[in-house]
């Protein structure tokens, strides 16, 4: 079974809380619960990951070499000021599926801009939860 590493950023984890009216009133423990029904039926191992710290970030997909066959990342606010991320995708050549779950194409123009896309196959925004079950059932088909 193919196994993908879901890494979410800074502030996921106040989901529910922070900004309900962009980001919906479902709570971090039901994006997890999302992420594992989506993940079972489209025939992958997930593993979850989020932090609050970028360097525990980079560690993390570092520490994914050998181990994971695709990552699903929300790398969040670092989205549009880490190069250590997209960096640390590069150098572990994993495949990787940017995902938001508000359009950032259509928030604030700070927002617009990420770092991270170049370093992944393929972004997903605007669609919550749904965005991630998009990327896991694109590595189904890729992997």
């Amino acid at each position: 079974m193919k196994k993908i590493l879901v890494i979410n950023g800074p502030n996921i984890n106040m989901l529910g809380k922070r900004e309900p009216e962009i980001y919906g009133s479902q709570n971090y423990s039901d994006l997890l619960a999302y992420i594992d029904i989506a993940a079972l039926e489209a025939g992958l191992k997930v593993s979850c990951f989020q932090s609050n710290s970028e360097g525990a970030i980079v560690d993390e997909i570092q520490n994914a070499l050998g181990i994971f066959d695709g990552i699903i990342i929300n790398p969040a606010a670092y989205t549009h000021t880490s190069i250590a991320i997209p960096d640390a995708l590069k150098a572990v050549n994993i495949p990787a599926v940017e995902v938001h779950l508000s359009d950032i194409s259509k928030r604030e123009a700070y927002r617009q801009i990420s770092y991270t896309s170049e370093a992944c196959c393929k972004t997903i925004a605007g669609k919550g939860f749904e965005g991630y079950r998009e990327a896991l059932y694109f590595f189904q088909k890729i992997l």
